[in-house]
């Protein structure tokens, strides 16, 4: 399997028992139907994974299971969020050792670090690791934005050839390109603007609904490559109000509760988040449930 930092990479949720284990039979049911539906790789242990509340040995399990029953159809990469360098170079080498394809790594957890920082602890862990290394930009959530002269200065890092764009702000795509040529891959990490940074080039979707909805993502994403624009944006426009349910504090919360409104996984999250009640619950559901009663024909 060659790997490519391209195509629609879902970052799936962890799924989760009444009895807070990992439901490896229902993860399997999700995973398979991504695959049905043509995604190009898999990320684990994000922000929709859960990261912060997994223990070592459940991100190991989940690696192992997820290259077992994808059997090399595409690459697994798992996310690398953490608070010393130290820490995430260990993680680096675990992924290696448990047979991960890729990283994908956040800047570090709850220090915010300058420029020489952040570059240093990138470029620590990339020198670590021979594997494939894309870089999560989200400033929004995490507080630190890596600057383009900061991927400036990660270019001699063979490894680093990515990253997932979620500035916010779809004109990062062409600063990223008129600097940089080919040299990074980019994928986008916002739900809501995946058609216009992938119309301005680039190259993959990391993606949040599509854990609930993966044969609508990979349709727009091929559509839009193929530059069938007009049937592209007709189903695009049908899943905004669901892919809005991506840019929320409670992202896991409500993208559970479409995954298990959709038939391909449940409401169960890790505490301290706590499954969604009472009004807001009520709202989101309605949201849901729309988009599945409007649900475009393929």
């Amino acid at each position: 399997m060659s790997f490519q930092w391209e195509g629609v990479m879902p970052a799936l949720t962890t799924k989760f028992t009444a009895t807070d284990e990992l439901d490896l039979p229902l993860f399997e049911k999700n995973l398979k139907a991504q695959l049905e539906a043509g995604i190009h790789g898999v990320i684990l242990g994000g922000t929709l994974g859960e990261a912060s509340v997994l223990t070592t040995n459940e991100k190991e399990t989940l690696v192992k299971f997820a290259i077992e029953k994808i059997a090399g159809k595409v690459p697994v990469v798992i996310n690398i969020a953490e608070g010393s360098t130290k820490e995430a170079v260990h993680q680096a080498a675990l992924a290696k050792q448990w047979g991960a394809q890729g990283l994908m790594l956040l800047p570090p957890m709850r220090y915010k670090t300058d420029h020489r920082e952040t570059v240093t602890y990138f470029k620590t862990i990339a020198d670590s690791t021979d594997l494939p290394v894309m870089i999560y930009n989200n400033p929004v959530d995490y507080k630190i934005e890596v600057t383009l002269d900061m991927f400036d200065d990660l270019q001699s890092n063979k490894n680093i050839g990515a990253v997932k764009e979620s500035t916010r702000d779809v004109t990062n795509v062409t600063r990223m390109r008129n600097r940089f040529g080919d040299r990074y891959k980019i994928l986008c990490g916002v739900d809501t603007l995946a058609m216009e940074e992938l119309v301005l080039g680039a190259d993959g979707w990391v993606a949040g609904l599509v854990c609930a909805f993966p044969k609508e993502t990979v349709t727009i994403f091929n559509l839009v490559k193929q530059g069938k624009i007009a049937e592209a944006t007709k189903i695009y426009r049908w899943f905004m109000p669901l892919l809005e349910l991506d840019i929320h504090p409670k992202l896991v919360q409500y993208i559970k509760l479409a995954e298990a409104q959709a038939g391909i996984g449940s409401e169960y999250v890790r505490a301290p988040r706590l499954i969604l009640e009472g009004e807001e619950r009520k709202s989101v559901l309605k949201t849901i449930n729309d988009g599945i009663a409007a649900r475009p024909s393929l």
